[in-house]
């Protein structure tokens, strides 16, 4: 497969970039703009090191492959990806953004079936393009269990104009934001957030340090973290990634784009991007599994919109703590492991880019959490009363009395569970 080359230098191209908006769905976030983000600009001010870290940020990810191993992405056709979303129907679209519309498709080849996700790209603008070609290349070239696989691509020209598409791997349980927000979907349970975090930290750490190169993700947020039917999350959308400074530099100069919520304070004040404003992300995405909340709510009240203000004031007594903690969680977590995971986000918000951890360091830190609370068994609050002994271990009771209780005997424990059951009432209809 033939990489792409830009045209343009990064810092032109983007001069036009504004944030991206979360689309959540079974495949990639899309990009759009938001207005929110439109006051984060570049300082301005060009120095000598800065013009110097810009031209050495130009390296096209065309040659990334020369790194690692050749572009093995299928070319496919318009018409190929037409048959597999049935024509882009409205009723297999799963997300849509500034990018364009992300469609459910199924590939049939010679007795296989494969479950796809289609981004097509919209017409409106360059902008667009220029992302299309980023995810290309470094999806092209990196490969990794905690990043979303790129299966192909097509670019073709038809009756409707320029085509650019990019086809991926169909990831079935959505974004970690569609199960943190949606009150139509069930709440992640406390273990399975603590191995988002780490399946995240993998990703990002191989991003950072698992490669010769470096790339710096520079849109990480809880959009772009998918999740596949074993629950596994993968980071997805590249389209704002860069490759990190040259070897002897410090930064990449850049103009500010990303996600009003999560862009490093530093970024947003020079435009100076290093790995650490992938790492900052991460520490406000960790406080999003913790409180279920979103960095950004203009729907909370006014003291409550921005998250990190809000949780800032909670975090150094235990019961203020506890009031910060997902209400849908609904009690089931550990309060010892909230705690650790909450200095770990601390860790990583350091003002200071310099004196945060670097993914791998977080990565460590979160496995040893994990670990930790993987060994004590989970503590599950049920309504229970204490009963004498029953020597039948088969022991069950439904309870006939006007309360209408299931009670079921746990003789190791020589204990009663007790569930309530529905009971009907009588409604007036008048």
């Amino acid at each position: 497969m033939k990489c792409f080359q830009f045209s343009n230098s990064d810092k032109n191209d983007d001069h036009n970039n504004k944030t991206t908006k979360s689309t959540s769905g079974q495949s990639c976030a899309s990009v759009s703009t938001d207005p929110e983000f439109k006051g984060f600009t570049n300082s301005g001010q060009s120095s000598a090191s800065d013009i110097s870290t810009e031209s050495s940020s130009r390296l096209s990810f065309s040659c990334l492959s020369s790194h690692k191993r050749p572009c093995n992405l299928r070319v496919f056709t318009v018409d190929e990806l037409k048959t597999a979303t049935r024509n882009f129907s409205r009723s297999l679209m799963i997300g849509e953004g500034g990018f364009g519309g992300v469609y459910r498709g199924v590939l049939r080849d010679t007795n296989k079936r494969t479950d796809i996700a289609v981004k097509q790209l919209s017409q409106r603008g360059l902008q667009g393009h220029k992302e299309w070609v980023t995810e290309v290349n470094v999806l092209g070239v990196v490969e990794h269990p905690n990043l979303v696989k790129l299966i192909g691509y097509c670019a073709q020209d038809d009756e409707r104009g320029i085509q650019r598409l990019l086809v991926y791997e169909f990831l079935t349980n959505r974004s970690v934001q569609d199960h943190l927000i949606s009150r139509f979907m069930s709440p992640l349970p406390w273990e399975t957030r603590l191995s988002i975090a780490r399946d995240a930290a993998t990703g990002l750490a191989y991003l950072h340090e698992g490669m010769e190169f470096q790339i710096i993700f520079r849109d990480f947020k809880s959009s772009n973290i998918l999740l596949d039917e074993k629950w596994n999350a993968k980071l997805s959308d590249f389209g704002l990634a860069r490759l990190g400074p040259s070897h002897g530099l410090s930064h990449v100069s850049t103009a500010v784009v990303g996600t009003v919520g999560y862009a490093a304070p530093e970024y947003i004040q020079t435009g100076r991007l290093t790995s650490k404003s992938d790492v900052w992300s991460y520490g406000v995405f960790l406080y999003e599994l913790i409180t279920g909340r979103r960095p950004l709510d203009r729907n909370k009240p006014k003291n409550e919109q921005k998250l990190l203000e809000w949780v800032r004031p909670h975090l150094s007594d235990l019961k203020k703590f506890e009031q910060i903690l997902d209400p849908r969680l609904d009690g089931n977590y550990s309060l010892k492991s909230a705690q650790k995971l909450a200095a770990i986000a601390n860790r990583c918000l350091t003002k200071h880019p310099r004196n945060r951890p670097k993914m791998s360091e977080v990565l460590e830190m979160v496995n040893r959490l994990v670990e930790a609370t993987e060994a004590k068994s989970p503590e599950i609050p049920i309504e229970e009363s204490t009963t004498t002994r029953v020597e039948d271990e088969k022991f069950r009771v439904r309870c006939l009395s006007a309360s209408r209780r299931l009670v079921e005997h746990i003789p190791k424990e020589n204990k009663l569970l007790v569930w309530k059951l529905w009971r009907p009432k009588l409604v007036s209809t008048n």
